[in-house]
């Protein structure tokens, strides 16, 4: 095992509007709220949902190439440095422009579908 899964950060205009629904439809707390980004924890606590604002948001369209969907994934790990090795051995590509901040880092799997590594630190 490599890490676990931590979140699911969905790309949207207004994270305290969309929070709303997600609160709702999975029964869900918000735990934080930037402006910038909204978490939302299950009963136990632990982080489920990640709203993040993107300028100049794109609505995706369903089964449209040219308008993806928005979201990646946030898996915890204990060491970045042992799992991007383990990442990278299965395919992954750490993306460019990743300057390696503490806490986490961004890659993308073999077709091309971003994802984050992070440490308690970054989350």
């Amino acid at each position: 095992m490599i890490g676990r899964l931590h979140t699911v950060v969905i790309d949207c205009p207004d994270p305290d509007e969309l929070a709303g629904f997600y609160e709702e439809l999975l029964s869900l707390s918000r735990r934080a709220d930037t402006g910038a980004f909204v978490v939302l924890d299950d009963a136990q606590g632990a982080p489920v949902v990640l709203l993040q604002r993107v300028d100049d948001f794109r609505a995706p369209l369903w089964t449209d190439s040219a308008r993806p969907q928005q979201m990646h994934i946030d898996v915890m790990v204990t060491n970045l440095d042992t799992a991007e090795a383990q990442v990278l051995a299965l395919g992954a590509t750490l993306l460019d422009g990743s300057d390696k901040p503490i806490g986490y880092r961004v890659y993308q799997d073999p077709v091309g579908h971003p994802f984050c590594l992070i440490t308690p630190e970054g989350a």
